[in-house]
């Protein structure tokens, strides 16, 4: 299995920068703690970790932090990297594939198998994947694919992992056939 980046979290650390270093936190923080999931319990990109813990009925930073790094080092063990999901593809059993991304970003780019997320194919899974059969999810950089994964795994789903650096990384690292892209945001 491959390994997240990881970086020292302190009280100082700024939510954007935490967010960059550890893509499962606000995860974490809303699951346990209910921060950040939603508009009422929102953060600033600005705000520090004790700011936050701060406002939040003073949850002591260390606490949060340890939360943080061990929902962090459960994120890694489910993290598949381009070559390793390249092995598997060719394999004689290849998993499932689910890409969480746009339809315009599917239309554009996919991994050959790979079936586009939608509510008629999460009701499929719900009625007839077995909740045993290998699953792979991806979206463009790696960022929002955890998130799926967790979801999947939460409902039961016992074989879910996550392409580490999604598409952007598996047409860098393992099919050099597939075109890489950028998202532009408009200002």
């Amino acid at each position: 299995m491959t390994e997240l980046a990881t970086q020292t979290i302190t009280g100082d650390t700024r939510m954007r920068d935490l967010l960059v270093a550890y893509p499962g936190a606000q995860r974490a923080l809303f699951a346990r703690y209910h921060i950040g999931g939603c508009q009422s319990c929102a953060f600033s990109p600005d705000e520090t970790l004790t700011e936050l813990c701060a406002r939040n009925e003073n949850i002591p930073v260390d606490e949060v932090i340890d939360h943080i790094r061990q929902s962090h080092e459960s994120d890694a063990k489910i993290l598949l990297s381009p070559s390793e999901l390249h092995e598997l593809l060719t394999g004689a059993e290849p998993p499932r594939l689910v890409d969480i991304r746009t339809r315009e970003e599917f239309e554009a780019v996919h991994i050959e198998g790979a079936l586009l997320f939608s509510q008629d194919l999460l009701n499929e899974i719900f009625a007839g994947w077995p909740k045993e059969s290998p699953i792979v999810v991806y979206d463009h950089t790696g960022n929002r694919a955890l998130d799926a994964a967790a979801f999947l795994l939460g409902h039961g789903y016992s074989n879910v992992q996550c392409l580490q650096g999604g598409i952007d990384a598996y047409s860098r690292d393992a099919d050099t056939s597939l075109p890489r892209y950028k998202i532009e945001i408009e200002s």
